[in-house]
């Protein structure tokens, strides 16, 4: 059976406790289930094949089952190891100390801008799909990388380190 990773936006240990959203995946009938990190990363397993109803489904069991629901994007494991084994970020100049993170669209833009796209030393480098692969220098000016990826794809995203889809592809 398939294995799919759950990104939920907007997840933090404020609003949302790890444990009650296994339990509320399980309660779903998902199997094997594995949360990931505390910012809302959900591994399972399930026989059904379509992330975006998978997403839609998961969305309202978090609604019936929990104080809050949190948008939710789907992509198989399997994937997210396709997207580590192609590097995305190989053909571009990355500074070493860089940060690099991947935003998660429900769907691939209508209208997608020329990349790269820079702003305060954060850069869009290349939208593949519907993933966006980010750079960012951390500053003291905060998540500079979220408001260029908001003002130019939408809010209707999530991101996640480099290294969370790296554990996500294998958990």
């Amino acid at each position: 059976m398939p294995r799919y990773a759950a990104f939920l936006r907007g997840v933090s240990p404020m609003n949302a406790r790890m444990a009650e959203l296994k339990a509320c995946f399980e309660r779903m009938g998902f199997t094997d289930v594995r949360t990931l990190r505390s910012s809302g990363n959900v591994i399972f397993t399930s026989d059904r094949r379509q992330t975006a109803s998978l997403a839609r489904d998961i969305e309202a069991g978090m609604s019936r089952d929990l104080p809050r629901s949190f948008p939710v994007i789907v992509r198989t494991t399997e994937h997210l190891a396709s997207l580590l084994a192609a590097d995305p970020f190989a053909g571009f100049d990355v500074p070493p100390e860089a940060k690099r993170v991947v935003t998660f669209l429900s769907e691939p833009p209508a209208d997608v801008p020329a990349l790269p796209v820079e702003l305060d030393g954060a850069r869009i480098l290349a939208l593949k799909g519907a993933e966006l692969f980010t750079v960012y220098l951390p500053s003291d000016r905060g998540p500079v990388f979220m408001t260029l990826i908001e003002k130019t794809f939408g809010r209707n995203v999530t991101t996640r380190t480099w290294d969370t889809i790296a554990k996500c592809a294998v958990a």
